[in-house]
C-alpha cells in the first residue's frame, strides 16, 4: 500500500521528467511537431470563429432576405477551405514529428540498454533472469516512451483550449462562465482516474516482465520440460501468470471504460446548458445568435483538449514504470573499467600468465577462491584438476576477465588485466567453454564470427579441432546453416566447432574449460595430439594452454598439473608426480576411469 501511495503521488511529475529526457534529446523534431500541433489548435478555434461569423453575416441575413450574396458565399467557402488546408498541414507535422520522436527514443534507449548488457560483467547477468532482460529491452522501453507520441498534440490542444476560452469570454462573458462550470468536474474525473489506474498499470507492467521470464524459461528448457513430462505444469504456470496479467488489464480497462465516456459527456452537458441559457439571452436581446453558436462550438472544442490531456496522463503510469526498469539497467554499476595498456601488436608465441594471491567469492560469507598462486610459462600446458565446485570454471572466467577478482592480480606478459585497454585481452586470449553456443548462422559464420578470415585458415582450424571431416560432409560445407543453437549438430560436434572458433584467431593463451567433455575419447586424443603438435618444440613459440580436465588422457599431456580443492591449490607437479604423492588427487582422477567400466557393465547386465 505504501508503494502504491508513493506512486500515485509522483507518477505525474515523474512522467513529465521522462518526457523532458526525450525533448532534450530531440529538440528540433519536438519543436516542429509542437508548432504543427499549435497550428492545428489555432485553426480549429479559427474554425469556430468562421462558423460564428458565417452564421451572423450569411445564414441569418439569408433567412431575413431570402437571398445569399455570391461574394459572401465565396468568402465563406474560401475561409473554410483555407482553415481546413492549414489545419491538415498542422496534423501532418504533429503526427510525423511525434512518430519520429517515439521511434527514435525507443531506438536510442534500446541501443543503450543492449550496450550496457554487453559491458556489464557476468556476475551482474547471473543475478538477472534472461526473461527480465528481454522485457527491459523491449516492453519496458516501449512503455517508457508511449506518451511521447501524443505529447505534441496535448501541448497544441492546451494552446487551443486557452485561445478557445479567451474567445468564449470575448463572445459572451456570461455564457463562457456557464460553460466553464464543467471544468471542476473534469478535473475531479481525471484525478479519480489517476488514483485508481496508476497502481493497476504499474502492476500490469511488472507482470509483463514475469510472463516473459516464464515463457523464456519454458522455451529455453524445452529439453527438460519434454523429457520429464512437465508440459502441463509449465503450461499451468504460464497460464496462471498470464491470467493474472489479463485480470489486471481488465480492471484497468474498466476504469478507462468509465473515464473516457464521462470525460466526453461532461463538455456536451455544458453545451446543452449554454444553449439553454443562450436562447434566453438572445430572446432578451442580451446577446446575438452568432455568439451563442460560437460559445457552444468552442465548448465542444474544449472537450478535445481535455480528452487529449487525459490520454497523455493515462499513459504516465506505464511510462514511469517502464522507464524506471530500463534506467535501472542503464545505471547499473559493475561495468568494468579499462586502462590504457596495450599488448604487443605483433607478439608471437605463447603468453606468460601470472596469477598472484587471487581471491573471489559469489557470497561474501562463503569465499570460493582463496590465495590462488600459479603461472603458465610461454608455450606450456597446465591442467587444472579438482572436484566439482572447487572453483575451476570460476578461475577460467577470472583469467579471461569475464569477472574481476575480489583481491589479487592476474597478469598477461606482465600487464594486469584490469589495466589493459578494452579489446586487448580477447585478441590474445581465447576461452573454449564446456557448453558450446552456436548461432543460427553458417559453419563459416560460427567459426569466424564475422572476422575477415580466409577459408584456408578456417579449414586449418577445423582440422586441428578434428571437425573438418563432418563439416566437409555437410550439404553445403562451410555454407551450411546450423539452425538455432546448432541443433542440427551433436554435442561433440558443437564443442569441436567452438574449439575451431578459438583456434582460428591464433590466440597466445588458450583456456579450455572441459571443452572436449562431449567428444569420445578417440577423437579427444586426436584433438589433444593436434594441439600438442601445434606447439612445436616446447620453446615458447606456440600458444600457452590452460586445460580444465578430468580424463587421464587430457591430464597426462600437461606439462604441469594444479590440483584445486575448496578454492586452494593443494598440489602441483606432473601427473605422475601427483599420482604418487597425493592420495586425494589419485582418487579423484581415477574415479572416472573406475566408474565408467562399472557403469558399462551395469548397463550390459540390464
Amino acid at each position: 500500500m505504501g508503494e502504491d501511495a508513493e506512486l500515485r503521488g509522483t507518477t505525474t511529475l515523474d512522467g513529465f521528467r521522462v518526457l523532458w529526457v526525450g525533448i532534450k534529446r530531440e529538440p528540433i523534431v519536438f519543436t516542429v511537431a509542437t508548432l504543427g500541433a499549435v497550428l492545428f489548435g489555432v485553426l480549429t478555434v479559427a474554425d469556430a470563429w468562421v462558423l460564428g461569423w458565417a452564421t451572423q453575416h450569411v445564414v441569418i441575413p439569408a433567412f431575413e432576405t431570402g437571398e445569399i450574396g455570391t461574394d459572401m458565399l465565396v468568402w465563406v467557402v474560401a475561409l473554410f477551405m483555407g482553415v481546413a488546408i492549414l489545419r491538415a498541414v498542422g496534423i501532418v507535422a504533429r503526427r510525423l514529428g511525434g512518430g519520429i520522436m517515439y521511434y527514435r527514443m525507443q531506438s536510442h534507449t534500446r541501443r543503450g540498454v543492449t550496450r550496457q548488457y554487453l559491458s556489464l560483467p557476468m556476475e551482474w547477468h547471473q543475478r538477472h533472469p534472461t526473461g527480465q532482460l528481454l522485457s527491459n529491452a523491449y516492453s519496458d522501453v516501449e512503455a517508457a516512451w508511449s506518451p511521447i507520441m501524443p505529447l505534441p498534440m496535448a501541448l497544441g490542444t492546451v494552446v487551443m483550449m486557452v485561445i478557445a476560452v479567451v474567445q468564449m469570454f470575448l463572445a459572451d462573458v456570461v455564457l463562457a462562465l456557464v460553460g466553464l462550470l464543467v471544468f471542476p468536474a473534469v478535473v475531479v474525473a481525471n484525478l479519480l482516474y489517476q488514483h485508481f489506474s496508476s497502481p493497476l498499470m504499474t502492476r500490469a507492467q511488472g507482470l509483463r516482465a514475469e510472463v516473459s521470464e516464464i515463457a523464456h524459461e519454458s522455451f529455453d528448457g524445452a529439453m527438460v520440460v519434454k523429457t520429464l513430462g512437465r508440459e502441463v505444469e509449465e503450461t499451468d504456470r504460464f497460464r496462471a501468470k498470464a491470467h493474472e496479467l489479463r485480470d489486471v488489464n481488465i480492471r484497468a480497462g474498466r476504469f478507462r471504460a468509465i473515464f473516457d465516456p464521462t470525460l466526453a459527456s461532461l463538455p456536451n452537458l455544458g453545451v446543452l446548458i449554454v444553449l439553454a441559457v443562450g436562447v434566453s439571452r438572445v430572446a432578451s436581446g442580451a446577446t446575438e445568435a452568432g455568439d451563442v453558436v460560437t460559445v457552444a462550438y468552442l465548448l465542444t472544442i474544449v472537450s478535445f483538449p481535455i480528452r487529449a490531456i487525459g490520454w497523455l496522463l493515462g499513459e504516465f503510469p506505464r511510462s514511469v514504470v517502464g522507464y524506471r526498469r530500463a534506467k535501472a539497467v542503464l545505471d547499473a554499476t559493475g561495468n568494468m573499467a579499462y586502462g590504457l595498456d596495450e599488448l604487443p601488436t605483433r607478439a608471437t608465441g605463447g603468453a606468460l600468465l601470472e596469477v598472484e594471491d587471487l581471491h573471489y567469492s559469489y557470497d561474501a560469507d562463503a569465499p570460493l577462491l582463496r590465495g590462488v598462486d600459479f603461472d603458465v610459462r610461454p608455450g606450456r600446458t597446465v591442467a587444472l584438476v579438482g572436484a566439482t565446485a572447487s572453483g575451476k570454471s570460476t578461475l577460467t572466467s577470472l583469467m579471461t576477465r569475464l569477472v574481476d577478482p575480489d583481491a589479487g592480480h592476474i597478469r598477461i606478459d606482465g600487464h594486469d588485466l584490469t589495466g589493459l585497454r578494452k579489446g586487448e585481452l580477447p585478441r590474445d586470449v581465447a576461452l573454449v567453454p564446456q557448453t558450446a553456443f552456436m548461432f543460427d548462422d553458417t559453419v563459416r559464420g560460427n567459426v569466424t564470427l564475422g572476422a575477415d578470415v580466409a577459408d584456408a585458415d578456417v579449414w586449418a582450424a577445423l582440422r586441428t579441432a578434428q571437425a573438418d571431416g563432418f563439416v566437409a560432409a555437410l550439404p553445403e560445407g562451410l555454407d551450411t546453416r546450423l539452425g538455432e543453437r546448432g541443433t542440427s549438430l551433436s554435442g561433440g560436434q558443437r564443442q569441436r566447432l567452438s574449439l575451431a572458433r578459438a583456434l582460428v584467431r591464433r590466440p597466445r593463451l588458450m583456456i579450455l574449460d572441459d571443452a572436449t567433455s562431449a567428444v569420445d575419447p578417440e577423437v579427444e586424443a586426436r584433438i589433444l595430439a593436434s594441439l600438442r603438435g601445434d606447439r612445436g618444440d616446447d620453446d615458447g613459440s606456440a600458444a600457452s594452454l590452460v586445460v580444465v580436465a578430468y580424463r587421464k588422457a587430457t591430464i597426462s599431456l600437461a606439462d604441469e598439473v594444479l590440483h584445486l580443492d575448496e578454492g586452494r591449490i593443494v598440489g602441483r607437479g606432473t601427473h605422475a608426480e601427483l599420482l604418487s604423492t597425493s592420495p586425494a588427487y589419485a582418487q579423484l582422477v581415477n574415479a572416472y576411469e573406475t566408474e565408467a567400466p562399472a557403469d558399462a557393465a551395469e548397463g550390459t547386465s540390464r
